[in-house]
């Protein structure tokens, strides 16, 4: 797997990538970390896999600007509305990506046990190429990469505290990205993962 050390726009094949390592600055990044960790009404719901039911290896919260619900890995979740705190992040997230946004999934990681698969974020309710703004708070964890057809493909980048990865184009249909286990030390993060619900 290969470090994909990337600032700005980074075109990858059948896909496209933007990375902002200090998109929000260290002090405000401080102060939104500390407040969601403690005004977020995190919850940890159950998934199958393969048959067993499992508690999520980690804790999320949904909001958005409508009521439309939002369904993965069998998993269905219900929108609370946007909070003040949010809001001019989600304008500012929105400005930088050039896409309007309708709801937000926040996940929370609370150590290296914490994790989120292999995956797609390719939901019908997302439309054909969604754009996907992952904002990062908290401590840096790595993000892998790696191409569905062509297994020379896999990448690595590291998310650091105020930093905002952007994934478009056609991303969805060709990668998997996760935020694998760690057994080094790590503290809390918090993404907030902004996407447009058809």
């Amino acid at each position: 797997m290969r470090d994909l050390n990337c600032t700005g726009i980074k075109p990858l094949q059948d896909g496209q990538l933007y990375h902002d390592p200090g998109f929000i600055p260290g002090e405000m990044a401080d102060m939104l970390l500390n407040r969601l960790i403690e005004e977020v009404p995190w919850q940890q719901d159950n998934i199958r896999i393969f048959g067993k039911t499992y508690q999520q290896p980690r804790l999320t919260a949904l909001y958005a600007e409508n009521e439309r619900s939002y369904t993965y890995s069998g998993i269905t979740m219900n929108p609370l509305p946007f909070p003040s705190i949010l809001q001019p992040v989600k304008e500012a997230v929105e400005k930088r990506a050039d896409h309007k946004f309708t709801t937000c999934l926040l996940n929370l990681y609370r150590d290296g046990n914490d994790s989120n698969g292999w995956h797609a974020d390719n939901e019908k309710e997302l439309g054909s190429n969604p754009v996907i703004a992952s904002l990062s708070l908290g401590a840096t964890r790595a993000f892998h990469l790696k191409h569905l057809e062509d297994k020379s493909l896999r990448y690595r980048l590291f998310l650091e505290h105020g930093s905002l990865l952007i994934m478009g184009g056609a991303m969805q249909h060709h990668w998997l990205h996760q935020i694998p286990k760690t057994r080094k030390p790590v503290g809390r993060r918090i993404n907030l993962t902004f996407r447009s619900i058809q």
